[in-house]
Protein backbone atom coordinates (compact mmCIF):
# COMPACT_ATOMS: atom_id res chain seq x y z
CA UNK A 1 0.00 0.00 0.00
CA UNK A 2 1.56 3.29 -0.82
CA UNK A 3 1.40 6.76 0.80
CA UNK A 4 -0.48 8.30 -2.52
CA UNK A 5 -3.24 5.75 -1.95
CA UNK A 6 -4.02 6.35 1.55
CA UNK A 7 -3.92 10.09 0.53
CA UNK A 8 -6.98 8.95 -1.87
CA UNK A 9 -8.71 7.55 0.49
CA UNK A 10 -8.30 10.41 3.08
CA UNK A 11 -9.44 12.36 0.17
CA UNK A 12 -12.23 10.29 -0.68
CA UNK A 13 -13.61 10.15 2.73
CA UNK A 14 -13.81 13.82 3.07
CA UNK A 15 -15.84 13.74 0.05
CA UNK A 16 -18.41 11.05 1.79
CA UNK A 17 -18.06 13.96 5.04
CA UNK A 18 -18.83 17.07 2.98
CA UNK A 19 -21.43 15.01 1.42
CA UNK A 20 -22.83 14.00 4.61
CA UNK A 21 -22.88 17.34 5.27
CA UNK A 22 -25.19 18.84 2.94
CA UNK A 23 -27.43 15.72 2.90
CA UNK A 24 -27.93 14.54 6.59
CA UNK A 25 -27.65 18.05 7.92
CA UNK A 26 -31.02 19.14 5.70
CA UNK A 27 -32.22 16.37 8.45
CA UNK A 28 -31.04 18.41 11.65
CA UNK A 29 -32.46 21.22 10.41
CA UNK A 30 -35.64 21.27 8.26
CA UNK A 31 -38.26 21.34 10.72
CA UNK A 32 -36.60 24.82 12.13
CA UNK A 33 -37.18 25.93 8.85
CA UNK A 34 -40.49 24.44 8.20
CA UNK A 35 -41.82 25.96 11.23
CA UNK A 36 -40.32 29.05 10.11
CA UNK A 37 -38.30 29.67 13.35
CA UNK A 38 -35.61 30.64 11.34
CA UNK A 39 -34.48 31.51 7.78
CA UNK A 40 -33.01 28.80 5.78
CA UNK A 41 -29.46 30.99 5.76
CA UNK A 42 -29.92 31.35 9.42
CA UNK A 43 -31.21 27.58 10.12
CA UNK A 44 -27.81 26.40 8.03
CA UNK A 45 -25.26 28.61 10.22
CA UNK A 46 -26.81 27.51 13.34
CA UNK A 47 -26.18 23.73 11.78
CA UNK A 48 -22.97 24.61 10.64
CA UNK A 49 -21.29 25.81 14.44
CA UNK A 50 -23.31 23.05 16.33
CA UNK A 51 -22.09 20.55 13.62
CA UNK A 52 -18.53 21.44 14.47
CA UNK A 53 -18.89 21.68 18.30
CA UNK A 54 -20.30 18.20 18.11
CA UNK A 55 -17.93 16.50 15.69
CA UNK A 56 -15.22 16.93 18.37
CA UNK A 57 -16.80 15.97 21.10
CA UNK A 58 -16.39 11.88 21.75
CA UNK A 59 -14.88 9.20 19.15
CA UNK A 60 -17.56 6.00 20.31
CA UNK A 61 -18.72 5.12 16.91
CA UNK A 62 -15.79 6.32 15.24
CA UNK A 63 -14.14 3.82 17.32
CA UNK A 64 -16.79 1.38 16.67
CA UNK A 65 -16.19 1.45 12.59
CA UNK A 66 -12.42 1.57 12.74
CA UNK A 67 -12.31 -1.79 14.93
CA UNK A 68 -15.73 -3.41 15.56
CA UNK A 69 -16.96 -3.97 12.27
CA UNK A 70 -14.36 -5.78 9.69
CA UNK A 71 -12.12 -8.71 10.49
CA UNK A 72 -9.03 -6.70 9.33
CA UNK A 73 -7.07 -10.34 9.66
CA UNK A 74 -9.52 -11.57 6.75
CA UNK A 75 -9.80 -8.33 4.84
CA UNK A 76 -6.00 -8.08 3.51
CA UNK A 77 -4.01 -4.71 4.39
CA UNK A 78 -2.84 -4.92 1.73
CA UNK A 79 -5.92 -3.76 -0.46
CA UNK A 80 -7.77 -1.99 2.43
CA UNK A 81 -7.33 1.61 1.02
CA UNK A 82 -9.04 0.31 -2.15
CA UNK A 83 -12.05 -1.39 -0.19
CA UNK A 84 -12.10 1.67 1.65
CA UNK A 85 -12.58 3.38 -1.88
CA UNK A 86 -15.49 1.52 -2.88
CA UNK A 87 -16.97 0.98 0.00
CA UNK A 88 -17.15 4.95 0.32
CA UNK A 89 -17.76 5.56 -3.31
CA UNK A 90 -21.01 2.99 -2.64
CA UNK A 91 -22.87 5.37 -0.08
CA UNK A 92 -21.67 8.94 -2.08
CA UNK A 93 -23.43 7.02 -5.14
CA UNK A 94 -26.28 6.17 -2.99
CA UNK A 95 -26.30 9.47 -1.28
CA UNK A 96 -26.37 11.23 -4.03
CA UNK A 97 -29.44 9.53 -5.45
CA UNK A 98 -31.51 9.83 -2.63
CA UNK A 99 -30.64 12.94 -2.17
CA UNK A 100 -31.65 13.81 -6.21
CA UNK A 101 -35.03 12.68 -5.12
CA UNK A 102 -35.20 13.95 -2.19
CA UNK A 103 -35.43 11.07 0.24
CA UNK A 104 -34.25 11.64 3.61
CA UNK A 105 -31.99 8.13 3.69
CA UNK A 106 -28.82 7.29 6.24
CA UNK A 107 -25.62 8.05 5.35
CA UNK A 108 -24.41 6.04 8.17
CA UNK A 109 -26.31 2.68 6.61
CA UNK A 110 -24.76 3.68 3.20
CA UNK A 111 -21.01 3.58 4.69
CA UNK A 112 -21.82 0.45 6.88
CA UNK A 113 -22.96 -1.31 3.64
CA UNK A 114 -20.49 -0.20 1.68
CA UNK A 115 -17.96 -1.22 4.11
CA UNK A 116 -19.27 -4.38 4.45
CA UNK A 117 -19.80 -5.27 0.61
CA UNK A 118 -16.74 -4.51 0.25
CA UNK A 119 -14.85 -6.38 2.57
CA UNK A 120 -16.29 -9.40 1.51
CA UNK A 121 -14.87 -9.13 -1.79
CA UNK A 122 -11.81 -7.92 -0.53
CA UNK A 123 -11.66 -11.41 1.58
CA UNK A 124 -12.82 -13.14 -1.64
CA UNK A 125 -16.22 -13.53 -0.43
CA UNK A 126 -15.75 -15.17 2.64
CA UNK A 127 -18.99 -13.46 4.49
CA UNK A 128 -16.27 -13.99 8.12
CA UNK A 129 -14.54 -10.52 6.70
CA UNK A 130 -17.22 -8.87 8.56
CA UNK A 131 -17.72 -9.26 12.21
CA UNK A 132 -21.24 -9.57 12.02
CA UNK A 133 -22.22 -10.43 15.88
CA UNK A 134 -20.09 -10.71 18.96
CA UNK A 135 -22.88 -11.45 21.95
CA UNK A 136 -22.60 -8.95 25.14
CA UNK A 137 -20.75 -10.89 27.48
CA UNK A 138 -22.81 -12.57 30.18
CA UNK A 139 -25.29 -10.32 32.31
CA UNK A 140 -24.98 -7.05 30.56
CA UNK A 141 -27.24 -5.79 27.77
CA UNK A 142 -27.82 -5.98 24.48
CA UNK A 143 -26.64 -3.07 23.35
CA UNK A 144 -23.41 -3.85 24.77
CA UNK A 145 -22.52 -6.63 21.82
CA UNK A 146 -20.30 -5.96 19.31
CA UNK A 147 -20.34 -6.43 15.52
CA UNK A 148 -22.70 -5.41 12.49
CA UNK A 149 -26.07 -6.73 14.58
CA UNK A 150 -25.41 -5.05 17.79
CA UNK A 151 -24.05 -2.24 16.72
CA UNK A 152 -25.80 -1.48 13.56
CA UNK A 153 -28.64 -3.66 12.62
CA UNK A 154 -31.13 -3.55 15.82
CA UNK A 155 -30.04 0.06 16.73
CA UNK A 156 -31.13 0.66 13.04
CA UNK A 157 -34.64 -1.18 14.26
CA UNK A 158 -35.26 0.22 17.93
CA UNK A 159 -33.43 3.97 17.39
CA UNK A 160 -36.63 5.10 15.00
CA UNK A 161 -38.54 3.47 17.33
CA UNK A 162 -37.64 5.22 20.24
CA UNK A 163 -37.58 8.51 18.18
CA UNK A 164 -41.69 7.71 17.05
CA UNK A 165 -42.79 6.72 20.63
CA UNK A 166 -40.92 9.49 22.67
CA UNK A 167 -41.71 11.71 20.28
CA UNK A 168 -45.63 10.79 20.89
CA UNK A 169 -45.65 11.05 24.25
CA UNK A 170 -43.41 14.24 24.50
CA UNK A 171 -46.16 15.61 22.18
CA UNK A 172 -49.41 14.18 23.93
CA UNK A 173 -47.45 15.86 27.36
CA UNK A 174 -47.20 19.26 25.67
CA UNK A 175 -50.86 19.26 23.98
CA UNK A 176 -52.03 18.59 27.78
CA UNK A 177 -50.01 20.98 29.59
CA UNK A 178 -50.17 23.67 26.93
CA UNK A 179 -54.43 23.21 26.03
CA UNK A 180 -55.66 25.83 27.76
CA UNK A 181 -52.73 28.47 26.38
CA UNK A 182 -53.70 30.94 23.23
CA UNK A 183 -51.73 29.51 20.14
CA UNK A 184 -50.17 33.01 19.85
CA UNK A 185 -48.56 32.47 23.09
CA UNK A 186 -47.24 28.81 22.41
CA UNK A 187 -46.27 29.77 19.11
CA UNK A 188 -44.21 33.11 21.01
CA UNK A 189 -42.82 30.47 23.48
CA UNK A 190 -41.50 27.55 21.42
CA UNK A 191 -40.23 29.91 18.37
CA UNK A 192 -37.54 30.71 21.33
CA UNK A 193 -37.50 27.26 22.72
CA UNK A 194 -37.08 26.22 19.36
CA UNK A 195 -33.99 28.04 18.73
CA UNK A 196 -32.19 25.65 21.82
CA UNK A 197 -34.00 22.25 20.38
CA UNK A 198 -32.35 23.23 16.67
CA UNK A 199 -28.77 23.75 18.29
CA UNK A 200 -29.58 20.62 20.38
CA UNK A 201 -30.26 18.51 17.19
CA UNK A 202 -27.27 20.41 15.09
CA UNK A 203 -25.16 18.94 18.00
CA UNK A 204 -26.22 15.44 18.05
CA UNK A 205 -26.10 15.13 14.70
CA UNK A 206 -22.53 15.79 14.97
CA UNK A 207 -21.20 14.14 17.45
CA UNK A 208 -22.92 10.69 15.28
CA UNK A 209 -22.56 11.42 12.19
CA UNK A 210 -18.67 12.97 11.54
CA UNK A 211 -17.62 9.97 13.72
CA UNK A 212 -17.88 7.77 10.89
CA UNK A 213 -15.57 9.01 8.66
CA UNK A 214 -13.14 9.33 11.24
CA UNK A 215 -13.34 5.84 11.76
CA UNK A 216 -12.80 4.73 8.02
CA UNK A 217 -9.68 7.85 8.06
CA UNK A 218 -8.53 5.53 11.22
CA UNK A 219 -8.79 2.29 9.71
CA UNK A 220 -6.40 2.54 6.48
CA UNK A 221 -3.91 4.52 8.60
CA UNK A 222 -3.84 1.29 10.43
CA UNK A 223 -3.57 -0.59 7.81
CA UNK A 224 -1.01 1.50 5.88
CA UNK A 225 1.23 1.32 9.25
CA UNK A 226 0.53 -2.32 9.63
CA UNK A 227 2.39 -2.68 5.98
CA UNK A 228 5.07 -0.67 6.36
CA UNK A 229 3.76 1.99 4.39
CA UNK A 230 4.85 4.64 6.44
CA UNK A 231 8.30 3.30 7.24
CA UNK A 232 10.44 6.08 5.87
CA UNK A 233 8.37 8.94 6.29
CA UNK A 234 9.35 12.03 6.49
CA UNK A 235 9.36 14.14 9.65
CA UNK A 236 6.55 16.36 8.74
CA UNK A 237 4.21 13.43 7.84
CA UNK A 238 5.28 11.35 11.13
CA UNK A 239 1.67 12.09 12.49
CA UNK A 240 0.48 9.36 9.37
CA UNK A 241 2.06 6.58 11.87
CA UNK A 242 -1.24 4.85 13.85
CA UNK A 243 -0.46 2.02 15.45
CA UNK A 244 -2.70 -0.99 15.93
CA UNK A 245 -4.65 -0.67 19.51
CA UNK A 246 -4.15 -4.35 20.95
CA UNK A 247 -8.38 -4.27 21.21
CA UNK A 248 -10.04 -3.11 18.40
CA UNK A 249 -12.30 -1.39 19.81
CA UNK A 250 -9.94 0.71 22.27
CA UNK A 251 -8.57 2.17 18.62
CA UNK A 252 -7.75 6.24 19.18
CA UNK A 253 -8.26 8.46 16.57
CA UNK A 254 -6.07 11.35 16.42
CA UNK A 255 -7.19 15.01 17.26
CA UNK A 256 -6.09 16.16 13.62
CA UNK A 257 -8.79 13.24 12.03
CA UNK A 258 -11.28 14.71 14.49
CA UNK A 259 -10.51 18.43 13.30
CA UNK A 260 -10.44 17.92 9.49
CA UNK A 261 -13.89 15.85 9.20
CA UNK A 262 -15.75 18.62 11.69
CA UNK A 263 -14.59 21.09 9.35
CA UNK A 264 -15.38 19.43 6.38
CA UNK A 265 -18.74 17.93 7.38
CA UNK A 266 -19.51 21.84 8.68
CA UNK A 267 -18.79 22.92 5.22
CA UNK A 268 -20.79 20.39 3.46
CA UNK A 269 -23.59 21.70 5.82
CA UNK A 270 -23.19 25.69 4.57
CA UNK A 271 -23.68 23.92 1.25
CA UNK A 272 -27.15 23.22 2.37
CA UNK A 273 -29.82 20.35 1.31
CA UNK A 274 -33.00 21.45 0.12
CA UNK A 275 -34.42 18.58 -1.50
CA UNK A 276 -34.60 16.78 1.82
CA UNK A 277 -35.24 20.06 3.70
CA UNK A 278 -38.31 20.46 1.35
CA UNK A 279 -39.52 16.81 2.53
CA UNK A 280 -39.01 16.63 6.30
CA UNK A 281 -40.30 20.60 6.93
CA UNK A 282 -42.93 20.69 4.92
CA UNK A 283 -44.07 17.67 2.88
CA UNK A 284 -44.35 15.14 5.31
CA UNK A 285 -46.65 16.75 8.22
CA UNK A 286 -47.22 20.38 8.82
CA UNK A 287 -45.39 21.66 11.47
CA UNK A 288 -45.70 24.20 14.02
CA UNK A 289 -42.72 25.54 16.70
CA UNK A 290 -44.07 23.12 19.68
CA UNK A 291 -43.92 20.52 16.73
CA UNK A 292 -40.36 21.13 15.89
CA UNK A 293 -39.53 21.73 19.42
CA UNK A 294 -40.86 18.40 20.45
CA UNK A 295 -39.43 16.19 17.46
CA UNK A 296 -35.94 17.88 17.68
CA UNK A 297 -35.36 17.37 21.52
CA UNK A 298 -36.42 13.96 21.10
CA UNK A 299 -34.22 13.02 18.42
CA UNK A 300 -31.25 14.39 19.84
CA UNK A 301 -31.55 13.53 22.76
CA UNK A 302 -31.46 9.80 21.13
CA UNK A 303 -28.36 10.53 18.95
CA UNK A 304 -26.49 11.48 22.01
CA UNK A 305 -27.72 8.05 24.21
CA UNK A 306 -26.44 5.93 20.82
CA UNK A 307 -23.32 8.18 20.50
CA UNK A 308 -22.26 7.25 23.71
CA UNK A 309 -22.92 3.30 23.46
CA UNK A 310 -20.78 3.65 19.92
CA UNK A 311 -23.57 2.99 17.66
CA UNK A 312 -23.25 4.50 14.15
CA UNK A 313 -27.28 5.20 13.90
CA UNK A 314 -29.14 6.86 11.37
CA UNK A 315 -30.02 11.01 11.90
CA UNK A 316 -31.85 10.58 9.15
CA UNK A 317 -34.30 7.65 10.61
CA UNK A 318 -34.27 9.56 14.07
CA UNK A 319 -35.89 12.92 13.15
CA UNK A 320 -37.76 11.53 10.47
CA UNK A 321 -39.44 9.19 13.08
CA UNK A 322 -39.89 12.12 15.78
CA UNK A 323 -41.51 13.90 13.26
CA UNK A 324 -44.06 11.04 12.39
CA UNK A 325 -44.46 10.68 16.11
CA UNK A 326 -45.09 14.56 16.54
CA UNK A 327 -47.46 14.34 13.68
CA UNK A 328 -49.45 11.06 15.31
CA UNK A 329 -49.88 12.85 18.53
CA UNK A 330 -52.01 15.75 17.16
CA UNK A 331 -53.74 13.10 14.33
CA UNK A 332 -52.48 10.11 12.29
CA UNK A 333 -54.09 11.64 9.03
CA UNK A 334 -51.94 14.34 10.17
CA UNK A 335 -49.10 12.28 7.96
CA UNK A 336 -49.16 11.96 4.47
CA UNK A 337 -48.51 7.82 5.00
CA UNK A 338 -47.62 7.58 0.84
CA UNK A 339 -44.36 9.90 1.45
CA UNK A 340 -43.58 7.78 4.69
CA UNK A 341 -43.86 4.57 2.36
CA UNK A 342 -41.24 6.07 0.01
CA UNK A 343 -39.12 6.94 2.67
CA UNK A 344 -39.00 3.23 4.84
CA UNK A 345 -38.28 1.96 1.67
CA UNK A 346 -34.98 3.85 1.14
CA UNK A 347 -34.17 3.00 4.70
CA UNK A 348 -34.87 -0.96 4.20
CA UNK A 349 -32.94 -0.34 0.89
CA UNK A 350 -30.00 1.16 2.19
CA UNK A 351 -27.88 -1.63 3.85
CA UNK A 352 -28.24 -3.85 0.76
CA UNK A 353 -27.77 -1.81 -1.97
CA UNK A 354 -24.64 0.16 -0.78
CA UNK A 355 -23.73 -3.92 0.02
CA UNK A 356 -23.70 -4.72 -3.68
CA UNK A 357 -22.38 -1.32 -5.04
CA UNK A 358 -19.05 -1.84 -2.68
CA UNK A 359 -18.59 -5.52 -3.52
CA UNK A 360 -19.20 -4.90 -7.12
CA UNK A 361 -17.08 -2.22 -7.04
CA UNK A 362 -14.15 -3.98 -5.29
CA UNK A 363 -14.25 -6.63 -7.52
CA UNK A 364 -13.70 -4.99 -10.19
CA UNK A 365 -10.77 -3.21 -8.81
CA UNK A 366 -9.74 -7.11 -8.33
CA UNK A 367 -10.42 -7.83 -11.91
CA UNK A 368 -8.33 -5.02 -13.34
CA UNK A 369 -5.32 -6.08 -10.96
CA UNK A 370 -5.44 -2.70 -8.44
CA UNK A 371 -5.83 -4.86 -5.73
CA UNK A 372 -5.07 -8.57 -4.53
Amino acid sequence: MSLTLVLVVIAVALVFEFINGFHDTANAIATVIGTKVLTPRQAIILATFTNLIGALVGGAVAQTVAGGLIDSRLAPAASSSQMLICALLGAILWNLLTWYLGLPSSSSHALVGGLCGAAVAAASGNWQAVIWAKAPAAGRHWWDGGGVLYKVVLPMITSPICGLIFAFVCMAALYFILHNWRPATVNRLFGKLQLFSAAYMGFGHGTNDAQKTMGIIALALVAATKTGAFAHLPAWLQFLDTPEAANPKDQTIASWIKVLCALTMAAGTAAGGWRIIKTLGHKMVKLQPVNGFAAETVAATVLLATAELGMPVSTTHVITSAIMGVGAARRLNAIKWSLVERIVWAWILTLPATAAVGYVLMRAVQWLGWAN
